[in-house]
């Protein structure tokens, strides 16, 4: 069966192609706006898995809309959130997939989906939606993690990534400048997959 997961080349998207490798054929899809060439660093974290890589862009209305709701709550959550579910429609549409999934865990607080929005994507979409990580708090995937793949940990707007954050940041960096960034981000770090161990 084929499956489409949403790959950022983090740590967790990545450890959810790990679980789904052994049951489907995975191919890893980041979902961009081609506002920069970030999903670059997810197809170079793609290959050293040697597992298939698609981009899927998005309009990039959805990334301007998605900054303003930034820029008018003062976090990220739901601009990420609004991204999120556009990618996953994105994912869900293509016709070649059996199922779709994400590297969303138990205790993440963005990006979600509720029970009611899986349910409506696999009707829509005649798709099967897969959580794989939905059981895993934050330490057991960073357990799991350590001990399976190399990663580089760092300040977000210091490591190379292919999440959504990196380009709405270049949409309010572009629209505020780098004030308007620091003023909606919190300080946190991110992950990037070098390779398995």
């Amino acid at each position: 069966m084929q499956l489409g997961l949403l790959y950022s080349g983090g740590k967790d998207s990545t450890l959810a192609a790990l679980l789904l490798e052994n049951f489907y054929d995975v191919t890893l899809a980041t979902a961009h706006f081609g506002i920069t060439d970030d999903w670059q660093h997810a197809e170079r974290a793609a290959a050293e898995l040697d597992l298939p890589f698609r981009r899927i862009e998005l309009d990039d209305a959805v990334a301007h809309d998605a900054a303003e709701r930034i820029r008018e709550d003062g976090f990220p959550r739901n601009g990420i959130q609004h991204v999120h579910q556009e990618a996953l429609e994105a994912l869900a549409a293509a016709d070649d997939f059996d199922a779709i999934a994400d590297g969303t865990r138990r205790d993440d607080r963005v990006p979600t989906v509720s029970r009611a929005q899986a349910q409506s994507l696999e009707d829509r979409h005649d798709v099967d939606y897969v959580a794989p990580l939905s059981g895993f708090g934050r330490g057991a995937v960073d357990r799991l993690v350590d001990s399976t793949l190399d990663v580089t940990v760092g300040p977000s707007e210091e490591i190379p990534r292919a999440d959504y954050e990196a380009e709405l940041r270049a949409v309010i960096a572009d629209q505020g400048g780098q004030e308007a960034v620091a003023e909606c981000f919190p300080d946190h770090d991110q992950t990037h997959v070098t390779g398995r161990r």
